[in-house]
């Protein structure tokens, strides 16, 4: 919220690095999905600019492996220069009508390839969290800042409905780092105690299902009020 005290820089930690086979198929499936949908990429972009302007990218600075911090790439789909909370609810009025189209279908996301190409992230992990957010995480669940962030993953598959959770609240970050970071934090230490290759394509076919499922899942309607 506007006014907020700015909390204080994440200390570093020691990062848990990312074993051999996950890099190996991270470079492999983000360079290849690079490759194949670059048709796309292009002709999301351009409509992007045709539509809302420049700039057609998003840019925005994200907690990494071992707290550090690496600029992460989106399409953009918010109104320039407006400002508001770093999560963005359901019906956010800052998002463009082509903007709510692109988070719906999560194709805004595609240029976070290029960070897993990079390393900046992987395919499967946490959630990459903006860094104010990240810096007023409980302190119970900063252990997950030692991971590298993930492109898609138990809590990303979630997106749709916990976006839709925050429309109506006075103040949706401390309802989301209050009540949601707390409920998620299982999923992850569930998932990052069995990361595999296996399981990384497990996830990578459920992604695609979940993204194709927005075509016909109907978005809800935005809240009357605000919410207790």
């Amino acid at each position: 919220m506007e006014g907020r005290v700015a909390a204080p820089p994440l200390r570093p930690m020691t990062p848990v690095p990312l074993a051999r086979p996950l890099r190996t198929l991270d470079i492999t499936v983000s360079l290849a999905l690079l490759l194949l949908l670059s048709p796309l990429l292009l002709a999301l972009g351009a409509v992007v600019l045709l539509l809302d302007g420049r700039p057609v990218l998003f840019r925005q600075r994200r907690t990494g492996e071992g707290a550090g911090e690496f600029t992460l790439y989106k399409f953009r789909t918010m109104r320039r220069d407006c400002a508001g909370p770093a999560l963005t609810p359901g019906h956010d009025p800052r998002v463009t009508p082509f903007g709510r189209r692109l988070r719906r279908s999560h194709l805004d996301e595609l240029p976070q390839l290029c960070n897993v190409l990079r390393g900046d992230m992987t395919l499967v992990g946490p959630r990459p969290e903006p860094v104010e957010t990240a810096r007023r995480y409980p302190p119970e669940c900063r252990w997950l800042f030692r991971h590298r962030p993930g492109l898609t993953g138990p809590c990303q598959l979630r997106s749709r409905g916990e976006a839709a959770d925050l429309d109506g609240r006075p103040d949706p970050e401390t309802y989301y780092l209050t009540v949601l970071v707390p409920r998620r934090d299982h999923l992850n230490a569930d998932l990052l105690t069995r990361l595999t290759p296996a399981v990384v394509l497990g996830y990578l076919a459920r992604t695609a299902w979940y993204v194709l499922s927005a075509a016909w899942d109907p978005p809800q309607s935005p809240p009357e009020g605000g919410r207790p």
